[in-house]
């Protein structure tokens, strides 16, 4: 099955790649790599904002974690020239996340991005992780993910 037949399969639409919101690019391909820019928490709905340890819990701050690597997958789509099958793996994830300083669940919001990755891929969708506290992010954003994917 396609990777975008897997996710239709799971809900998912993949939107269109998000353009980028100031001077940089969406990703940058190097080799067999593509090196995505952070993508943060939004969906249909707009922003989803939030400070996790204030006025967010750990299941919306994984819900919004998922929001990114649904916009990750995009980038690497529109990377690939609409061809999502050319992924192989997920190399590494790096996630922020928007919390007070005595939060210390930055690995469970995270999953929710990991967790999806390797519903929708299986094996090609472990990966190596980062995931950290952020006193804000960009637009008061709860989550900001950004990924390194190798392609073929």
């Amino acid at each position: 099955m396609s990777i975008e037949g897997k996710l239709a399969t799971m809900g998912i639409t993949l939107p269109d790649a998000p353009a980028p919101a100031a001077n940089y690019v969406p990703y940058v391909k190097v080799g067999d790599l593509v090196f995505v820019s952070g993508q943060i928490s939004n969906d249909e709905n707009g922003l989803i904002t939030g400070k996790l340890g204030n006025d967010m819990d750990v299941e919306a701050g994984a819900a919004a974690a998922r929001r990114c690597a649904i916009n990750l997958l995009a980038q690497v789509k529109a990377a690939c020239d609409g061809d999502l099958d050319r992924l192989v793996r997920v190399v590494k994830l790096t996630g922020f996340v928007n919390s007070t300083p005595d939060f210390t669940d930055q690995p469970k919001v995270v999953n929710g991005a990991s967790d999806f990755l390797v519903e929708a891929l299986g094996d090609a969708g472990r990966h190596s992780r980062s995931a950290v506290s952020a006193a804000a992010l960009p637009l008061g954003v709860a989550v900001e993910i950004e990924g390194i994917f190798q392609i073929r």
